[in-house]
C-alpha cells in the first residue's frame, strides 16, 4: 500500500488532522507523567500518591471515551472533537494561572486531562470511516500513531520546567493545542455514516457487553494499550527513583523507551493486515512478556532501558493489531466499540501505573509490579489461544481482511 492509495481511497486531510488532534491530546494527557518527578516533591507525595497522580488522567480518559463516543453520535464526531479540545485548553489555562498546591488539585487537573485522552474515541472513528475494511489496520494505526505526543512530552516538558518552572509547562502546551484546534476545525470533515447507523444510547453499551467477543477485545486492549500508556506515564518517575537520574535525563530515557511504541502502532496494523491480527497479537504479546521480565531483573540503566524499549514497541504494535481486528468484527458498532475498548485500555494503563506505585511503596522495589504485568501478557496469550479457532471459522471467515 502506498500514500497514493490513502489519498484516493478516503479523505487524507481528515486522516492528517485526526492524527494531529490525537497527537497533541496524547501529549497533554500524559503531561503529569512527564512532570511527575518535579511535581511530586513540591507536593510532598508518597510513592503511591505519585503514581496515583500520574495515573488519574489515564483512568479518567478511559471512562470519558464512552461519554465522547455517545456525544459524537448525537452532535457529530467533529463537533465533539472541537468541544473536547476547548475543555482541555480551559483546564490547562486555569492550572497555568492558579497553579497546583495539593494532591486534590493535581487529581482534578488529571480528570480534565482525561478529556484529552478520550480523543481516541473521536480521532480513530473519524479517520477510519473514510476508508475500506482492507485498509483499517494501516489507517487506524496512522491515526492512532498520534500517541507519539507522549515522546514530545518527555523531551520538552522537563526542559521547559527547568527554565521557567513546571507550572509554565501548562501554559506552553496551549500553543500546540491552539494550532491543532484551528487546523482540525478548518480541514477535517465529518465522516460518512456506516450503513444502518443509529444513534447509540448508554443501553447500547450494556447490550454489547453481553457479547463475549466484546469482553475479549476489551481484555486484549487492556493489556496492550494499558501496557504502552502505563509505561509511558511511569517511566520518568521510575528512571528517576531507580537510577537517580535528573528530571531532564529521566525524561530523555522515557522518550527513548516510548518512541518505538508510539511509532509501532501503524507498523502493527500493517503487519496484522498482512499476517492476520491473531497471529500478530500472539507474537507481540510474547515479545512484551519476555521484555518485561528482563526489565524487572536488570540493574543496569541501559540494559533496563533496552528491555523497556522492546516492551513498549511490542505493546504499540499490539495496539495496531487489535484495531485491525476490531472493525472486521464490529463494523456497525465501531463507534461504541472504540469507546468500550478504549475504556479497557485506559483502565489497563491505570492498573500498570498503580502496580508500579504499590510495588515500590510496599516492597521498596518496582520488580514485583513489572512481573505481575508480564503475567497479564501471558494471560492474553492464553486468551488468544481460546478464541482464535472460533473467530477464524465464524465472523473471520467472511471478513474482508486477514484474521
Amino acid at each position: 500500500m502506498t500514500l497514493s492509495h490513502l489519498k484516493k481511497s478516503g479523505h487524507w486531510p481528515t486522516l492528517a488532522t485526526a492524527f494531529l488532534y490525537f497527537d497533541v491530546s496524547f501529549m497533554v494527557w500524559t503531561m503529569l507523567g512527564a512532570l511527575g518527578a518535579l511535581i511530586a516533591p513540591a507536593l510532598h507525595l508518597s510513592s503511591e500518591e505519585k503514581f496515583l497522580m500520574v495515573s488519574t488522567p489515564i483512568l479518567a480518559g478511559a471512562f470519558l471515551r464512552i461519554a465522547l463516543s455517545l456525544i459524537g453520535d448525537r452532535i457529530g464526531i467533529k463537533r465533539t472533537g472541537l468541544l473536547a479540545q476547548l475543555v482541555v485548553m480551559a483546564g490547562l489555562a486555569i492550572a497555568w494561572q492558579a497553579g497546583l498546591s495539593s494532591l486534590g488539585q493535581a487529581l482534578a487537573l488529571g480528570v480534565v486531562l482525561g478529556v484529552a485522552g478520550a480523543s481516541f474515541a473521536i480521532a480513530l472513528p473519524q479517520a477510519g470511516r473514510w476508508y475500506p475494511p482492507n485498509m483499517q489496520g494501516v489507517v487506524l494505526g496512522l491515526a492512532g500513531a498520534g500517541n507519539v505526543g507522549v515522546v514530545i512530552d518527555h523531551l520538552l516538558a522537563p526542559r521547559i520546567a527547568a527554565v521557567w518552572g513546571w507550572q509554565a509547562v501548562f501554559g506552553a502546551a496551549l500553543v500546540p493545542l491552539a494550532l491543532a484546534f484551528f487546523l482540525y476545525a478548518f480541514f477535517s470533515k465529518e465522516p460518512p455514516l456506516p450503513s444502518g447507523f443509529k444513534q447509540k444510547k448508554l443501553s447500547d453499551y450494556v447490550k454489547l457487553l453481553r457479547e463475549r467477543d466484546v469482553h475479549w477485545f476489551c481484555f486484549f486492549y487492556t493489556i496492550s494499550f494499558g501496557g504502552f500508556v502505563g509505561l509511558a506515564t511511569a517511566f520518568a518517575l521510575y528512571f528517576r527513583d531507580q537510577f537517580g537520574l535528573s528530571p531532564v535525563h529521566a525524561g530523555e530515557m522515557a522518550a527513548f523507551c516510548t518512541l518505538v511504541g508510539a511509532l509501532g502502532r501503524p507498523v502493527g496494523g500493517a503487519m496484522a493486515d498482512r499476517w492476520g491480527g491473531i497471529r500478530s497479537l500472539g507474537f507481540f504479546y510474547s515479545v512484551a512478556a519476555v521484555a518485561l521480565v528482563a526489565a524487572a531483573l536488570m540493574d543496569n540503566l541501559w540494559a533496563c532501558g533496552a528491555a523497556f524499549f522492546v516492551a513498549s514497541g511490542a505493546f504499540g504494535m499490539c495496539n495496531g493489531s487489535v484495531f485491525q481486528l476490531l472493525p472486521q468484527r464490529f463494523a456497525r458498532d465501531i463507534s461504541v466499540m472504540t469507546g468500550l475498548v478504549g475504556c479497557g485500555g485506559g483502565i489497563g494503563g491505570f492498573v500498570l501505573g498503580m502496580l508500579f506505585g504499590t510495588s515500590k511503596g510496599q516492597t521498596g522495589s518496582y520488580g514485583t509490579g513489572i512481573l505481575l504485568f508480564a503475567g497479564l501478557c501471558v494471560l492474553a496469550l492464553a486468551g488468544l489461544g481460546a478464541v482464535k479457532r472460533r473467530w477464524r471459522t465464524t465472523w473471520g471467515a467472511t471478513a474482508m481482511a486477514r484474521i
